[in-house]
C-alpha cells in the first residue's frame, strides 16, 4: 500500500513540474526563434520538447536558443501551425519574433470587374495570409466600408464577388486587405455607371422621420446623419429614417451621393 501511495505522490510532482507554451498562426515562409535559459537548477535548459501539428521537432533543444524550423516538417506556405514547446517549472522560453505566424497582405488582383447592377467579381492570386476582403464605395468625398469577403489565404487562384448597392450616377468601388502592420493594401478602382434613378428627401424641415424618394416613390438609399459637432447620430439602409429622438438644432445628412443641410424642429 505504502508503494502505491509513493508511486501516485511522484506522479503528481512530475506532472507539477513541467509546463507548455504553446502559439499558433499561419507559416508566412519564415521560421521561429526560441530563446532558451537554463532551467532553475542550473543543470540543463529550459525547453524540452517542441511540437509542431503534433509532431517532434527534429533537432532537439539542449541549446540557449534554437530555431523552429518549418521546412523541415514539410510544412507549406498558409498552412496553420500550432507549436507546444514543454518546458521545465520554474523557467520558461521566449518566443522571439511571433509576428511571423501572423498573417500578411500579399495578394495579387489578377481580374477586377463590376457589372451596371453592382455585381463585383475579382480574381487573386498569391494569398499567401487568411484575411478579409474589405469592401469600399466612394461616396460622401470619402472611402466607405460596404461589405467584407473572407479570403481563402490558400496561395491559388480565388475568385471572389459582392453585391454593391449603387447610388446614382457614377459609382466607384474597390476592395483591400489590412494586416497586423496596420497598412491597407487596396485594389486599383472600379468604376461604373448604374440605373439607380436620383434620389431625394422629404421633408425639409424635419419633425418626425426622413423620407428618401425617387420617381415619386419611397426607396431604400444609404444614410448618415451627422449633429452640427460632425458627430455620426444614425447611419444605415432604409426607405425612412426615423428622427423622433433627435434634438431640436442643425444636421448634415449622407445619402445617395450627396450631402444636404436640414434643421430638426
Amino acid at each position: 500500500m505504502k508503494n502505491i501511495i509513493l508511486t501516485v505522490f511522484f506522479f503528481s510532482i512530475s506532472i507539477i513540474a513541467f509546463g507548455a507554451l504553446s502559439v499558433e498562426g499561419t507559416y508566412q515562409g519564415k521560421n521561429l526563434y526560441v530563446q532558451n535559459p537554463m532551467d532553475d537548477e542550473g543543470f540543463g535548459y529550459c525547453a524540452t520538447k517542441v511540437t509542431v501539428n503534433g509532431d517532434i521537432m527534429p533537432g532537439g533543444t539542449s541549446t540557449g536558443a534554437f530555431e523552429i524550423d518549418f521546412s523541415l516538417l514539410n510544412i507549406g506556405i498558409g498552412e496553420p501551425v500550432f507549436i507546444v514547446i514543454e518546458h521545465n517549472d520554474g523557467c520558461k522560453p521566449k518566443i522571439l519574433n511571433p509576428e511571423v505566424l501572423l498573417p500578411r497582405s500579399t495578394f495579387s488582383i489578377i481580374s477586377i470587374n463590376v457589372s451596371p447592377n453592382g455585381k463585383l467579381i475579382w480574381e487573386t492570386t498569391a494569398e499567401e495570409g487568411r484575411l478579409p476582403f474589405i469592401i469600399e464605395q466612394y461616396r460622401w468625398n470619402k472611402w466607405v466600408t460596404i461589405g467584407e469577403v473572407q479570403g481563402n489565404g490558400s496561395g491559388k487562384d480565388s475568385t471572389y464577388e459582392f453585391d454593391v448597392t449603387p447610388h446614382s450616377g457614377e459609382n466607384t468601388v474597390r476592395v483591400i486587405q489590412e494586416d497586423h502592420s496596420g497598412k491597407k493594401r487596396p485594389s486599383k478602382e472600379v468604376k461604373f455607371k448604374s440605373a439607380t434613378p436620383v434620389v431625394s428627401k422629404t421633408p425639409t424641415k424635419v419633425r418626425k422621420e426622413i423620407n428618401f424618394i425617387a420617381d415619386e416613390e419611397l426607396v431604400s438609399t444609404r444614410y448618415e446623419i451627422f449633429d452640427a459637432y460632425g458627430n455620426i447620430v444614425k447611419k444605415g439602409i432604409g426607405k425612412s429614417v426615423n428622427c423622433t429622438n433627435l434634438i431640436r438644432g442643425v444636421y448634415y445628412i449622407n445619402f445617395d451621393n450627396v450631402n444636404e443641410k436640414f434643421i430638426k424642429n
